[in-house]
């Protein structure tokens, strides 16, 4: 039986973009062992979307109001990449991660796993 997901993002400065996602999520976190800290994601959902090339992964948090968070991550520092853009389907921005990462942040306005 399927439990959950374990997403894995790759880093220059994998410490600070744990600490960041620790602070960030604000959920219940554990030390693996050795400083290996795991964030518990809020619940989640999956989408596979057609591609020329397979493998490319992209990692979205979704929020109830994209503008009010953006507005307060900014407020705690927190780079927010791009302007908030009308998708049809979502507004949808990225916020960038200490190790130069990236992380899209995004309001659903079409059906959502979490209606189900």
């Amino acid at each position: 039986m399927i439990t959950g997901a374990h997403v894995i993002l790759y880093s220059r400065a994998a410490e600070a973009d744990r600490a960041f996602l620790r602070d960030l999520i604000g959920l219940p976190h554990v030390d693996a062992g050795g400083g290996w800290t795991i964030v518990q994601l809020p619940p989640a959902e999956v989408a596979v979307h057609p591609a020329d090339t397979s493998g490319a992964v992209e990692v979205y948090l979704v929020c109830d109001d994209v503008e009010r968070t953006v507005e307060e991550l900014a407020a705690r520092g927190v780079p927010v990449l791009e302007p908030v853009s009308d998708q049809g389907w979502g507004l949808l921005t990225a916020i960038g991660l200490p190790g130069g990462g990236r992380i899209g942040l995004y309001e659903a306005r079409h059906p959502t796993a979490f209606d189900a």
